[in-house]
């Protein structure tokens, strides 16, 4: 058995006889173990809640918090919120998603970045601000993001 299928299949036993009421819950368990939510885990809450997979595929896709793309090692956080959009947040990902050539909701080949937009991050004053792995980087500009990334690169030489 597979590492992600045992893991699937651990969480499930904690939700014995669950009916619909208890898909959010095991999705977000689902996630908050392996990072995103995969095909393969899809179908198997499909058969454990005797429920079509392409309902929870629909469930899922509307709820934001939930990927479908497995994490980068760096997981990239816009904040899009107001302040961070008044001072050039939108410029900032055009700018992250050119240097790391993937698009929002997407990880780098190597693994190495993933990039999501979120609606505000709570830090208005540093704004632009983006967060790697938690970690803040304040009034971000177009000119700043190349040396972050280089810097994130450098870590894993």
């Amino acid at each position: 058995m597979s590492y992600m299928k045992t893991i699937v299949q651990e969480i499930l036993d904690q939700y014995p006889n669950a009916g619909r009421d208890s898909l959010i819950p095991i999705l977000q368990h689902m996630q908050e173990k392996l990072g995103f939510l995969s095909e393969e885990s899809v179908i198997e809450v499909s058969k454990h809640l005797k429920m079509p997979a392409s309902k929870i595929f629909g469930v899922a896709t509307f709820y934001n918090q939930f990927r479908f793309n497995q994490p980068g090692k760096y997981h990239v956080q816009v904040c899009r919120g107001t302040a961070c959009h008044v001072l050039g947040s939108a410029t900032v990902l055009d700018e992250i998603e050119k240097n790391l050539k993937i698009k929002t909701g997407q990880t780098t080949k190597d693994k190495l970045f993933s990039l999501e937009v979120v609606a505000c991050i709570g830090a208005c004053g540093l704004a632009p601000v983006i967060s790697i792995n938690g970690e803040f980087h304040a009034k971000v500009g177009t000119e700043s993001i190349k040396g972050i990334f280089e810097d994130y690169r450098n870590r894993e030489e």
